[in-house]
């Protein structure tokens, strides 16, 4: 590494992005101090009702393999072979993720997940320093303002460089943004949550199939269940925050009980439990952070959720904030001064993040709306037999997304808008006995989609 970098870095925000970069740092020699507003979760082990389950994939276990930390990971992981489709029948069908056995993604709890970074960061040499509330940063001396939320005494801290990992609704973000250094845009998406446990069965058997992420979807809303070690499931309710049918339609307890009994009448046997859950715990908001801006020279920049915070659903919140922790960490192993790499960074990144954005916005309408339609289970299929026939060309976008780490976001969104249109275009032009003509596929697929390169080709998820 440069003698330029080779100096102390603050890191504000011990979630999950800041231990992994951290710990990156710390291998490269780099002093490192983890600032984070809770207490050790290690002591205190209560996750708090707002977590929403995680679902791991190939971008994030790379970065975890970079930072020598996903052999602590893999224990905590349960693989997810695909979305479990509940109908209100009762009825359940599978849709794969992929279509190649590695193709899946991995459940683990954040708080299980937390522990682990924060234990590693600790072993690399890392100062953790916890109930340390960050008020800001000032732009003109880049002093950090914090206050111990035990003492209520204040400090200030005049790290080299900060890196500030502190969430959607990050203070450093807010004193940039205050100092015209950051222009930031948030988008509230309407609908909130709330998180429920379902029970283990007899032994400790989960009473649904660990191997799937479970989906209700109900077109305006969605009830969805990951696995967790023990036999229990952690459900996550997305609801609009008004409306006919929404979170302040549920106020009162019969309309509570009767939502549960209309809309998931396949978990009757828990709605007690689920009730007494959806009461206890609070209710989340969910939103895009859409920020310019994310470097104050070489002296502070936004990663992860701060500078970027996406909506959940397409799994790829925490993958796209370790995939920040890794980019960084590639450009420092290539050398040059902070402030160039910051701005480098930024310029790299924000179109992945971009990208992402709108995708995770597009994948909840399919997770509660189109997966239910015949239509889409048929272009499913069909894209899986077009990346069969042509994997150097055609590979489905959730594919991209999900399991192929070397394709950044923006192509993989860009070759996902021509990949849809020729299967629309088959779909429209099918032949008199309802079968696709192969011939004009190859065609099209020749002519509209670049073979991608080798190493892009690999799919993997560690």
């Amino acid at each position: 590494m440069s003698a330029a970098i080779r100096r102390s870095v603050t890191v504000v925000g011990a979630g999950l992005a800041g231990p992994l970069i951290a710990v990156l740092l710390a291998r490269r020699g780099v002093s490192v101090v983890l600032l984070e507003r809770r207490g050790d979760p290690r002591a205190d082990r209560a996750d708090g009702g707002r977590s929403i389950n995680l679902a791991l994939s190939a971008r994030g276990i790379r970065a975890l393999e970079r930072a020598g930390v996903f052999a602590d990971v893999a224990p905590l992981l349960l693989p997810m072979r695909g979305r479990m489709l509940h109908a209100p029948s009762g009825e359940s069908t599978l849709q794969s993720y992929g279509q190649r056995p590695e193709e899946v993604n991995f459940s683990i709890g954040r708080g299980a997940l937390n522990r682990v970074l924060l234990g590693a960061a600790e072993r690399a040499g890392v100062l953790l320093r916890f109930n340390q509330r960050c008020l800001g940063l000032d732009p003109r001396t880049h002093a950090l303002s914090c206050v111990d939320e035990r003492t209520g005494e204040p400090s200030v801290l005049d790290g080299e460089t900060l890196i500030a990992a502190d969430g959607a609704g990050s203070a450093v973000r807010s004193s940039l943004v205050e100092a015209g250094v950051c222009a930031v845009r948030i988008e509230p998406l309407g609908h909130d949550y709330k998180e429920m446990t379902l029970p283990a069965g007899p032994a400790g058997r989960h009473v649904l199939d660990p191997g799937a992420l479970h989906i209700w979807p109900r077109g305006g809303f969605m009830l969805i269940a990951l696995p967790n070690p023990g036999g229990t499931f952690t459900l996550t309710l997305f609801l609009p925050r008004v409306g006919p049918v929404s979170f302040a339609a549920l106020s009162e307890e019969q309309a509570l009980h009767r939502f549960f009994a209309e809309q998931f009448p396949d978990l009757e046997s828990y709605h007690e439990a689920l009730c007494a859950d959806y009461r206890r715990n609070p209710q989340g908001q969910l939103a895009t952070v859409h920020a310019r801006g994310w470097h104050l020279g070489g002296r502070a920049l936004l990663l992860g959720d701060a500078a970027h915070a996406i909506v959940p659903f397409h799994g790829q919140g925490m993958n796209a904030a370790f995939e920040d922790c890794s980019r960084l960490d590639e450009m420092l192993e290539r050398g040059g001064d902070w402030a160039a790499l910051f701005e480098q960074f930024e310029l790299d990144r924000r179109p992945d993040t971009e990208a992402i954005a709108r995708m995770a916005l597009e994948n909840y309408e399919e997770m509660r709306e189109r997966v239910r339609d015949v239509r889409f289970t048929r272009l499913q299929q069909l894209a899986f037999e077009l990346e069969r026939r042509f994997p150097q060309r055609f590979i489905p976008r959730y594919s991209m997304v999900t399991f192929h780490p070397q394709i950044p976001y923006r192509e993989a969104l860009r070759r996902g808008e021509l990949q849809a249109a020729i299967l629309e275009q088959l779909d429209r032009e099918r032949l008199a006995d309802g079968g696709i003509d192969y011939a004009l596929v190859a065609a099209l697929v020749q002519e509209r989609l670049p073979a991608l390169e080798e190493r892009d080709l690999d799919s993997r998820t560690g």
